[in-house]
């Protein structure tokens, strides 16, 4: 008697079934003539939801936010070769400076017009590789499956980060037979040398200026808990690097926000002062250290714990390194530290830490400005961190106002900031709030951006009006590319060129794209147009008049050969 096989089916129909087989819930794309038959699977599919976006680089920005919220694999497609791949280029190159669990798949010209200048014909393996984890382009309908299971696997395996997919169009034309679509991915748990534990140990016995510094690593293993119990336990004050301040809820006494040229003075002190750093799943990365003692203590001995090979003492020599994931390593330090007390050589430096974190959120509120006729980034932060509900989960864009918010929020629960990291890009906000609320679809989602990246980025008002994805997205317009112009301003003279914008009234375009729009332009009323716009039921737009002349240079160091 035979054995019944599968029947053969399309590579476009292979694609999808790998993943669903993945339990992946959102795909996110825009349709192109050299995937039609992927996406004509797609249509057949109910338990995958399609999110057409308009712009393959905003539907990358929704699918990296979608994947770090969720911990799951974030997957755009861009339904042509040529054009529709290269939209894809900035947000991905986006995701690898944010270790970003992303799948993206290109459409590619067919097989036999390779290297023939095809019509949009470019070498998209190339142009991928490096800015991904692995590229890869699939050679025949067969290898589907395989080389597809290996791109999600990939993405969250040790060091998340993005992975490409090319196939061409006659590879998804083609049909095979399948027997499974599934490849499990293995996770193979790695003993730390019980020597390094034993190390550490006497490290933290002999520190009395101890902290701690956490990173995405710790987010993306849930290990919080574990760190405010090492914490406790010891009595080490608790910082998080650059663009990771929800590592650690806001109301854990011993955490001082976060670190770095961009961070609070307070967190970044501890790190200027410290004798020994725990830097538990951080790089020690540009936007927490600029790579600089300036940032971090030269005489502290410095304990790093990361999953990725490369980061260990990378940038800063180390005295113990443990390529290991956060949780492994909490999993077996934690149970030897239990005779271990740091609290009396330490208590100064805690103690000392308390008060200037007291002192700091204090000032933070008596110097907001709200006051002003026109409404001051102070005291818009201000008010929006009383209006905002506990829960929310906040997204930023580069630029001067979102660097200026950079620890201006409180936040209680992890993973709920999301910013681009170390590409500092413009236009991330809004597109990435999406990605976060298809998420987390429970809680509020607010994006925060400046008028330049918010008008980059605005067409995806039909995506969220289509889609029904109500995020509140705030519009902080000074009318201006607020970085730039203050190294104008500051640094060349005010010999300002490019750096003013005129944009159409945002709350009205909101409107027409079927959205709600609000106009805010005294301070007063922000707390009832936000209340309005949480139960709109509709995606929000709320363009905020912001002083144009509260500007910042953030970067002066980058200008030190122009401040004679």
């Amino acid at each position: 008697m035979n054995e019944e096989r599968n029947p053969p089916i399309s590579g476009g129909k292979a694609v999808v079934e790998c993943l669903k087989a993945y339990n992946i819930k959102y795909v996110f794309g825009l349709i192109g003539s050299a995937t039609m038959e992927l996406f004509d699977a797609l249509y057949d599919e109910k338990s995958i939801n399609f999110i057409d976006v308009r712009d393959e680089r905003t539907g990358t920005h929704m699918a990296d936010a979608y994947a770090r919220a969720s911990g799951k694999p974030g997957v755009i497609i861009a339904g042509q070769n040529g054009p529709g791949a290269t939209n894809l280029v900035t947000g991905v190159a986006q995701a690898k400076a944010a270790f970003s669990p992303l799948v993206s798949i290109a459409g590619a010209i067919a097989t036999e017009h390779v290297g023939k200048d095809a019509f949009q014909e470019v070498d998209q393996q190339k142009l991928f590789e490096p800015i991904t984890k692995k590229t890869f382009s699939i050679k025949d309908t067969g290898s589907i499956v395989e080389d597809l299971n290996k791109a999600l696997n990939l993405s969250t395996k040790g060091k998340w980060g993005p992975v490409h997919i090319n196939i061409p169009r006659d590879v998804l034309a083609g049909s095979e037979i399948f027997d499974s679509f599934k490849i499990e991915n293995k996770i193979e748990s790695k003993k730390i040398n019980e020597n390094d534990l034993k190390k550490i140990i006497t490290l933290i016995q002999n520190s009395s200026k101890p902290v701690i510094i956490c990173g995405a690593g710790v987010k993306n293993s849930k290990t919080q808990d574990q760190i405010i119990l090492l914490s406790k336990n010891l009595n080490i004050p608790i910082v998080s690097s650059a663009g990771h301040g929800d590592v650690i809820s806001f109301d854990c006494e011993l955490y001082g926000g976060q670190m770095g040229p961009r961070g609070n003075k307070v967190a970044s002190s501890l790190v200027k002062d410290s004798d020994l750093i725990l830097a538990i799943g951080t790089r020690l990365g540009f936007n927490s250290t600029f790579y600089s003692y300036d940032n971090i203590s030269k005489l502290a001995k410095i304990v790093q714990v990361d999953i990725d090979p490369i980061a260990i003492g990378r940038y800063f020599p180390v005295e113990v390194g443990i390529q290991n994931d956060a949780k492994i390593f909490l999993d077996q330090l934690i149970p030897l530290l239990k005779n271990v007390s740091l609290k009396n050589a330490n208590q100064n430096w805690v103690e000392n830490f308390l008060k200037e974190k007291a002192h700091y959120y204090k000032k933070r509120d008596q110097d907001a400005d709200t006051n002003s006729k026109i409404i001051q980034p102070s005291g818009l932060f201000k008010e929006l961190r009383k209006i905002i509900p506990k829960g929310s989960s906040i997204t930023l864009d580069a630029g001067t106002l979102c660097l200026q918010a950079t620890d201006e929020f409180n936040f209680f629960e992890p993973k709920s900031l999301f910013t681009p990291l170390d590409f500092g890009l413009v236009g991330f906000s809004f597109a990435a709030g999406l990605g976060v609320k298809l998420a987390k679809p429970d809680f509020p989602v607010f994006s925060l951006m400046g008028d330049g990246g918010f008008g980059m980025t605005v067409s995806e008002l039909s995506t969220a009006v289509h889609h029904k994805i109500n995020t509140i997205t705030i519009v902080m317009n000074n009318k201006s590319w607020g970085a730039e112009k203050a190294y104008q301003r500051d640094f060349y003279d005010q010999r300002y060129i490019g750096a003013d914008i005129d944009s159409p009234p945002f709350h009205k375009l909101a409107e027409i794209y079927g959205a709600k729009g609000y106009h805010v332009a005294k301070l007063e009323d922000l707390n009832n147009v936000i209340a309005d716009a949480l139960v709109c039921n509709k995606p929000a737009v709320i363009n905020i008049d912001v002083d144009p002349k509260a500007l910042y240079s953030f970067r002066k160091d980058s200008f030190k050969h122009r401040s004679k």
